[in-house]
């Protein structure tokens, strides 16, 4: 099992969670309450309310979004060129201590 820290960028909080492996990194916030991941959509990559920033030393590891993911963010508010949903990254033993940063506002 993988950890993957959490941090709110609205009070610095940070939660680390243990995920299994294969599991979404949303699927992982939304089990351990982590707040402002929605997951609306259930992992469909429609909704946007898992919109994460990938902490910079990570952005090789997880990759840059394409296609619906892609699409999807560029109609979000507050996006970087590190955002991703985090429905689209399933959690591998080389994610772990990865650190993703929640905006604010979520979407």
């Amino acid at each position: 099992m993988a950890q993957v820290t959490y941090v709110d960028l609205k009070d610095d909080r940070r939660y680390t969670v243990d995920v299994e492996g294969g599991a979404t990194l949303m699927q992982a916030a939304v089990d351990n309450l982590v707040p402002r991941v929605m997951g609306d959509c259930g992992g469909a990559c429609a909704c946007g309310t898992c919109h994460v920033y990938v902490d910079a030393a990570w952005v090789d590891r997880v990759g840059l979004p394409s296609g619906s993911e892609a699409e999807l963010l560029s109609g979000l508010l507050e996006t970087q060129p590190n955002s991703r949903l985090a429905c689209q990254i399933a959690m591998n033993e080389g994610l772990h201590g990865l650190v993703l940063r929640l905006p604010d506002p979520q979407l």
